[in-house]
């Protein structure tokens, strides 16, 4: 028990550490690349970028130096191991199950899936009466764009005098300020000139009277306040949100963008903003406040209501959904999931109806009205209004014509509402900075309510309210007499692609800089495996009571720190990968230690660098394992080496390899042909045998147990594949091309895509040099081309690995002017005008390319998957990083790569995209036979197939010694958990008292959604499908619960009789949190 106990915590101090450093060190940089910026901002960030990037390099430094000494302190302990195991029970490393098995179980031929788990997919249900599905609105509308008068992307507003007589009009002023955690500036900037200034004279100006509200969103920025505010100031706020005045609404660690981002980064930075809310101000967040990311995703939407939210605000939607919407008055609705056949996802919402959330557009549909009662813009202020008519101060003088005035705003906006209860928001970015401008707005709404109030002719009673103000409001109004539902339409859908004028879709923002978006979910990765191994590891210690071999409290808070970085990434202007980190054994005989961060026993293959080709790899108890050295190509034809070799590894668990140099036994040796088709050729590699071929009449191909391809031998891409299990074959051509950028005033940039027509082919100046490797681990075809290294890859493993060609793409577009490179990929797939795309990683939704649309209005957000379909076949794009997709004709998928432009599209960033980086993009594509079915979910093979791409075997390098040869591996889990259940997380809770760790932790489960109607065979899956039900006495194989209670996602509420459960229980799509201890 206590040679277990030490080699966990060792194990977990290793994968911590070196997770938190590079969260650190590429966290970083996202603050030197902004989004989003003012207008009049681009000299700003220039002159302020080498000062911050001087800041960055000193820090980064640090770093450094700080991460040598923890990787040095790691290899001492693991040194030290020797003296630690001598105590221990032989063979003990394996909890209770005995000596860990040389080898996984053999999977089943077919697949088990209790027939009842497949009802989900098969099912039908019916749209409610009042229902509106998204899919339908866009066949339904014209995308014109008509000229609408003051309201120019909508229609006239008019309105009878009388309509309030018997029901007076409510308004809910809502006072906001969107903080940005990076923008123009970093986040400790802004925090510094701006924020820091609106949170203090927010304290002394609510204060000054009880009628005044404020909403704050930003939790990063909020607690970054708090720590730096005494307690009297504490004590100040928090009666402020006891009376009130002060609301948190949605409460994550920032507003985050809804395209891009993975459900696993959504549901983080959203905990660690609760959990902060309920240890310092004891507030429970009612409703979400979106005002700015670009599109909306019915995930978040879920996710709010998991987390106990009955309410939520979007703002950025297409202006024709927009204005249909305020056509029918269904702009307050219920977002009720698409796979949803009742109503226990719904959400209520709130669509604003007019351009932006800035005071222009919000009390009304005329911006030249509303402008003037944005008190900030008074003559002599910086700001000013565009429509070159200011405001006024309120006097006793003018208040009757000035009422009049914003009444009729009030009114007119009222009319594209069903109830008399109208919520108008006040506020921009970084507002209420100075106390005049607290002043400014306050004292003079104040009286233009007062005087509202006191004329009962005018049938108006107006306030300052929070956003539940309203929705509460709202909710009494809405629903009948003896009903308890109001009785407001219910929307299924999202709202992709966002067009905030003419053709102007934002679809170019799901691609810029790809780079990031990988380096995100890499992060994410490996954030996820830290967040576990801690947990188990504290709890191992915990039950040995050797809690002082551990420095729980010091990575705790690394962890912690770790979470909110990526929590800053998330936000709306910040998220934008990385390369593949490699571990180097360099010398003598190496223990490789593999951790498996899924919750699937899963066969593997590693890569790990070798400075010697004659190397083999045995398991821990000596038995060879499958390995393949292959040449590493810094250039086409020039190469250093790597090792690859087939892991078992369970669940959650540990495999423990040695690496050493050998003469015989050791690993086979990869063999290489090349081809080009003109120009001499020079392969300079020892080692390895490489021929060099001329003929280029014959296509090239790779095969494994599963797959065959055959590549152009002009090309080397993708022309067809075969499935083996049935022999047949599928044409599946790979091709690349450009895009340009329009002619006319408005361009492409960070936000916008708008092309100059349909792409063109990419054609090389020179012929590509192709390189096919055949081994026995791998095979692949490299194609080397000016801008893109292309690579196909066939992995020889039975199972999941095997199942799928894995793509990828090292992309160089630095040296072009407005171009965007995509990769297409057209089938015999008879896909007509449909495709599916993911949102979020979590769920699928049905897209349709309308011809009546630009062609920058058919991409779509591909954060996890997309895919093709006919009634026999379906063809799937896993992929490693968000990118923007289409499907432009039949059979055809492409996916956006990169994308450099040379000027800002006038959305406030002030600059082009020209900061691209050599960017590695990977991916899977997966080809399945399939029946006809009613909905459409991905198989399961998929949803594995995706779980194994962003969450990769993770390998250590631990010991130069001999003596790590004692080592073993670790299994944690009993068994893999049921092949539809994830786990999305196990992450210890933060102590009540002080920063450190508790003995809780959040165990949040997901139950995917699956589609029977593709083959389960030769899946090589070691799990069954149980219903959703986990029995959790056998969940781990040691560890047991000490206690188990149901939770709402972020925690904040706790059903009234939640206890201990034997057993959970998930329905499919349910993301479902639990409270434990485990001991």
């Amino acid at each position: 028990m206590k040679r277990l106990n030490r080699q966990v915590t060792v194990f977990g101090s290793a994968i911590f550490c070196v997770v938190v450093f590079s969260l650190y060190l590429m966290l970083d940089h996202l603050q030197l690349d902004n989004t989003k910026s003012p207008n009049n901002g681009g000299d700003r960030l220039q002159n302020g970028q080498l000062s911050i990037l001087q800041g960055k390099i000193d820090r980064l430094e640090r770093l450094l130096a700080e991460n040598n000494e923890i990787i040095t302190n790691i290899r001492d302990s693991v040194i030290n191991l020797k003296e630690s195991v001598k105590d221990g029970v032989p063979g003990g490393g394996n909890m209770s199950q005995g000596p860990y098995p040389e080898l996984l179980a053999l999977p089943p031929l077919v697949l088990p899936i209790d027939s009842q788990d497949c009802q989900f997919a098969a099912r039908e249900f019916s749209e409610p009466a009042d229902g509106v599905q998204l899919l339908d609105v866009y066949d339904l509308l014209t995308f014109d764009n008509p000229d609408g008068g003051v309201w120019k992307q909508g229609f006239d507003i008019t309105y009878q005098e009388n309509e309030w007589d018997s029901e007076p009009l409510q308004v809910f002023v809502v006072p906001h300020s969107h903080n940005d955690p990076g923008w123009l500036k970093t986040f400790d900037d802004y925090y510094r000139d701006q924020t820091q200034h609106i949170l203090n004279n927010m304290v002394v100006k609510l204060h000054e009277d009880s009628r005044r509200k404020m909403i704050w969103s930003e939790i990063s920025y909020f607690s970054k306040w708090w720590d730096n505010i005494d307690g009297q100031k504490r004590d100040a706020v928090k009666s402020l949100v006891e009376r009130g005045q002060l609301e948190i609404t949605t409460g994550g660690w920032v507003m985050p963008d809804e395209a891009n981002s993975h459900y696993f980064a959504l549901i983080d930075q959203l905990l660690e903003g609760h959990q902060w809310l309920e240890r310092n101000l004891g507030v429970k967040p009612e409703t979400g406040w979106a005002v700015d990311p670009f599109g909306y995703s019915p995930t978040n939407a879920y996710l709010l209501k998991q987390a106990g939210l009955a309410n939520m605000l979007i703002q950025r939607v297409h202006y024709s959904v927009k204005k249909h919407f305020a056509s029918q008055k269904t702009l307050e609705f219920f977002w009720r999931q698409n796979w949803d056949p009742a109503s226990s996802t719904d959400i209520l919402c709130h669509m604003m109806p007019f351009y932006s959330y800035d005071v222009p557009h919000t009390c009304g549909p005329d911006p030249k009205i509303c402008c003037q009662f944005d008190f900030k813009r008074l003559p002599g202020g910086r700001v000013s209004c565009p429509w070159r008519v200011p405001p006024q101060p309120i006097t006793d003088g003018n208040v009757q014509q000035r009422v009049q005035m914003l009444l009729d705003q009030y009114r007119k906006k009222s009319k594209l509402f069903r109830t008399k209860v109208v919520m108008v928001p006040l506020g921009d970015d970084f507002r209420y900075t100075e106390a005049l401008e607290w002043d400014q707005q306050f004292q003079n709404y104040q009286k233009l309510f007062d005087y509202m109030n006191s004329h009962p002719e005018l049938h108006v009673k107006a306030q300052f309210g929070t956003i539940t103000d309203y929705f509460n409001a709202l909710r009494k109004s809405a629903t009948d007499p003896g009903h308890t539902v109001p009785s407001l339409p219910v929307v299924s859908g999202d709202f992709f692609t966002y067009a905030d004028r003419d053709d102007h879709y934002w679809s170019g923002y799901f691609t810029s800089r790809p780079f990031y978006k990988r380096l995100d979910r890499v992060l994410e990765s490996h954030l996820r495996a830290a967040e576990i191994i801690y947990s188990l590891t504290l709890a191992n210690i915990r039950r040995s009571g050797k809690r002082n071999d551990f420095p729980a409290m010091e990575n705790y808070r690394l962890l912690t720190e770790a979470r909110r970085n990526l929590g800053l990434f998330q936000h709306h202007d910040a998220i934008t990968g990385t390369g593949k980190e490699l571990v180097v054994i360099d010398y003598g005989i190496r223990s490789v230690v593999v951790y498996n961060p899924t919750e699937q026993d899963r066969t593997s293959v590693v890569t790990v660098y070798v400075n010697t080709p004659h190397v083999r790899v045995v398991t821990d108890h000596g038995r060879p394992v499958p390995a393949q050295v292959s040449a590493v190509w810094s250039e086409p034809t020039t190469a250093s080496t790597e090792l690859s070799f087939i892991a078992q590894v369970p669940a959650l668990g540990l495999g423990v390899y040695l690496l050493g140099e050998a003469a015989s036994g050791r690993a086979e040796t990869a063999e290489y042909v090349f081809f080009r088709q003109s120009g001499e050729l020079s392969v300079n590699v020892k080692h390895f045998t490489v021929n060099i071929h001329q003929d280029a009449s014959t296509p090239l191909s790779i095969h494994n147990p599963h797959l065959q391809v055959w590549s152009s031998p002009i090309t080397g891409l993708m022309e067809r594949l075969k499935l083996k299990e049935d022999g047949s074959e599928h044409q599946i051509k790979v091709e690349f091309a450009w895009y340009g950028t329009t002619s006319n005033r408005d361009k492409s940039g960070a936000y916008l895509f708008l092309p100059d027509g349909e792409a063109k082919m990419y054609s090389p100046a020179r012929p590509p040099v192709i390189r096919v490797t055949k081994g026995s681990v791998f095979s692949e075809i490299t194609t080397t081309f000016d801008h893109v290294t292309h690579t196909l890859r066939l992995y020889h493993v039975q199972g999941v690995e095997g199942q799928a060609v894995e793509i990828c793409n090292s992309v160089d577009i630095r040296g072009e002017f407005n171009r965007e490179i995509t990769m297409r990929l057209t089938s015999d797939v008879d896909s007509k005008d449909r495709f599916f795309t993911d949102l979020n990683g979590f769920q699928i939704q049905s897209r349709k390319t309308m011809a009546k649309l630009p062609l920058q209005a058919n991409f779509y957000p591909m954060t996890s998957m997309a895919y093709l379909q006919d009634p026999g076949t379906r063809l799937t794009l896993l992929t490693a990083q968000s990118l923007g997709s289409a499907s432009l004709k039949s059979g055809q998928l492409e996916v956006i790569m990169d994308r450099r432009l040379n000027q800002d599209d006038n959305r406030g960033m002030g600059q082009g995209v020209l900061d691209n980086k050599v960017t590695a993009s990977s991916f899977r594509l997966l080809l399945e036979k399939r029946k006809l079915s009613t909905l459409s979910y991905p198989s399961l093979l998929s949803h594995v197939s995706s779980l194994y791409l962003n969450h990769p075997l993770i390998p250590m390098a631990v010991s130069t010694e001999a003596e790590s040869r004692s080592l073993s591996p670790l299994s944690p889990l009993a068994s893999s958990l049921p092949c539809d259940v994830h786990l999305v997380n196990l992450r210890t809770i933060q102590s009540k008292e002080g920063g450190g760790p508790s003995d809780e932790a959040a165990l949040i489960l997901h139950r995917k959604g699956f589609d029977c109607a593709l083959s389960n065979r030769n899946t090589g899956l070691l799990c069954a499908t149980t219903q959703g039900k986990i029995r959790m006495e056998k969940l781990f194989s040691e560890l047991k619960f000490q206690s188990i209670t149901p939770a709402s996602l972020t925690l904040m509420h706790t059903p009234e009789k939640g206890s201990n459960q034997e057993e959970i229980s998930l329905k499919p799509m349910e993301i479902s949190t639990y409270r434990v201890q485990l001991t």
